[in-house]
């Protein structure tokens, strides 16, 4: 009698269990029928995560007379499923994780500031060369996504994952270790190497699990985790270099990291869908193969009555596999069409410069609030890291404020268009926080004036930095569509590159130019930008329009 495994309906797709219960209604005498006429060609049909998977052609009890043997067991087809139909509970850990590794990634950056007066003296070199080790650590931060992003879109984004961290754990290890100051150097690119996937790829972990109209909370946290972790390495590692070795806060931070190295290992599930469907074609057709060998060969696939009056012989490929380039082609064009979009793209090219800028101004501000507040007020070591506290709590109200963006949104959505500028409108206001919050620091800065008032002027700076940080993320990413990728990694590039240059010229600036002036100066520039999202909001459809790259919207 012909029957399927009875496993098969639990992991395949509605329309296949559909098909089996219809199939389970008709008469016994149907379906012992001898076997219908078997193709004896093998089909290739593509297969997505909607397709119906048709029902093998089993015999039972197995007929040793015709050489069969018992089926195989079927696959487990349950993780392959769509992750865009994970339950609620599994995106939410999945989030949580990739949040809590980003934070860790931004809290390599600015780690190695509150050391940099024991370590000169020791090492005896200047804290201009010292601040090296930040843009070194920015250059392998910037450059790696693009090398690493097409091993993502083969292998997956899991195992890139994994062989990041632990990469990233060792080099913090020798960080803490070495004696010699290029050793250290070294290990920061390294370690910037592996701290750019926990930040650059979490924006497509979120692409792969939520859909557009869900991405704003998860986009959101994201981002508040990575200025979050920005402004609690010199918060943290001040305390440590106060009561402790310097090397403790490496040692420290290799121990908190592994950890979630381990975390990724047992609980980071695959998100890519293209690898994930790949997977399941793969499983599919090993289970055709091996129930061929085992003498049951043939599937029931279509509808009605003639599909059972001939057999198909199926083996399942992906689309996307086929349409993929070369792994050295696609390391070509990852390293290619960002730098090309940069310069052939205006949104691209403005949103680049806005957000470099405003990462810059964050990642000065390691030197710039030591530096004012020493001389200022007179803080010590682990005082002028208390400051840093102003800017995780300004990270975590701006990333509340965010979140309720798109219920406030909601209100309105009928009366506005649902256009990719819509994400500009929150922006807008709220970038003007980052000017306002220099120009309050600067001016505010003096020691005849409470220590209180500036430290609150960095909370706004980064609730300012924040904003353009999550506008540029999402409005490149509804804009560009399939080129969202290159459009987010010419941005990226050119943000780090920046953020790593801006700590050797901090002490130049501020001293020169003077602490009012310099942070003046600043803020001055960063209001000029504020001009960007409003050009898009009035403009933006016209600008898109004229593109090349960028996706037209369905209307």
């Amino acid at each position: 009698m012909a029957t399927t495994p009875s496993n098969w309906s639990a992991s395949s797709s509605t329309a296949t269990v559909q098909y089996e219960q219809e199939q389970g209604s008709r008469s016994p005498e149907y379906l012992s029928e001898k076997n219908p006429t078997i193709s004896q060609d093998i089909e290739y049909l593509y297969l997505d995560f909607d397709t119906p998977l048709p029902t093998p052609w089993i015999t039972s009890p197995p007929d040793a007379a015709a050489g069969q043997s018992p089926p195989p067991d079927a696959p487990n087809l349950g993780k392959y499923t769509s992750p865009f139909l994970w339950p609620k509970w599994r995106k939410s850990m999945m989030t949580w994780i990739s949040c809590a590794v980003t934070a860790l990634a931004g809290y390599s950056a600015g780690e190695i500031t509150p050391a940099s007066g024991p370590l000169t003296e020791e090492w005896d070199i200047s804290s201009v060369v010292y601040n090296l080790g930040i843009t070194i650590f920015c250059i392998g931060f910037a450059l790696a996504p693009m090398v690493l992003a097409p091993f993502s879109e083969i292998n997956g984004r899991r195992p890139i994952f994994v062989a990041s961290g632990v990469l990233f754990v060792a080099c913090i290890v020798a960080c803490g270790g070495t004696r010699l100051f290029s050793g250290f150097l070294v290990a920061r690119f390294f370690q910037g190497v592996g701290a750019s996937t926990f930040s650059t790829m979490v924006g497509g972990v979120i692409s792969d699990i939520y859909h557009a109209e869900d991405r704003n909370t998860p986009m959101a946290l994201f981002a508040g985790a990575a200025l979050f972790g920005t402004g609690l390495a010199p918060l943290i590692s001040s305390a440590i270099v106060q009561h402790a070795s310097w090397r403790w806060i490496y040692w420290s931070h290799a121990i908190v990291s592994g950890v979630f190295v381990v975390i990724i290992f047992f609980f980071f599930r695959e998100t890519r869908g293209s690898v994930l469907l790949s997977r399941k074609a793969q499983a599919l057709n090993r289970y055709y193969e091996q129930l061929e060998a085992a003498g049951h060969v043939g599937l029931l696939y279509g509808e009605g009555e003639k599909s059972q009056e001939m057999l198909r012989r199926i083996r399942w490929k992906v689309k996307s596999d086929e349409q993929r380039e070369s792994l050295v082609q696609m390391i070509s064009i990852s390293l290619y069409r960002p730098f090309h979009m940069l310069v052939t793209e205006p949104v691209v090219f403005f949103f680049s410069l806005w957000v470099s800028f405003s990462w810059a101004v964050l990642y000065l501000q390691f030197g710039s609030i030591p530096l004012v507040f020493e001389t200022n007020h007179h803080f010590n070591l682990e005082q002028n890291g208390a400051v840093f506290t102003s800017m995780c709590v300004g990270a975590l109200v701006i990333t509340v404020i965010s979140i309720y963006h798109e219920k406030l949104f909601s209100l309105f959505s009928r009366q506005l268009p649902h256009t990719p500028e819509a994400r500009l409108y929150f922006v807008c206001i709220e970038c003007i926080l980052m000017p306002i919050g220099l120009f309050w620091f600067g001016w505010t800065s003096s020691s005849s004036i409470h220590w209180i008032s500036p430290t609150i002027a960095i909370a706004f700076a980064t609730m300012g930095i924040f904003s353009v940080y999550l506008a540029v993320f999402n409005y490149l990413a509804d804009t560009y569509h399939r080129y969202a990728s290159s459009a987010i990694a010419a941005q990226s590039c050119c943000r780090n590159l920046l953020g790593g240059v801006f700590p050797l010229v901090t002490h130049a600036m501020f001293n020169n130019l003077g602490f009012p002036e310099a942070s003046s100066l600043l803020g001055a520039i960063g209001a000029v930008l504020c001009v960007v999202p409003w050009v898009l909001v009035f403009y933006g459809e016209r600008i898109r329009a004229r593109s090349r790259l960028a996706s037209e919207l369905a209307k």
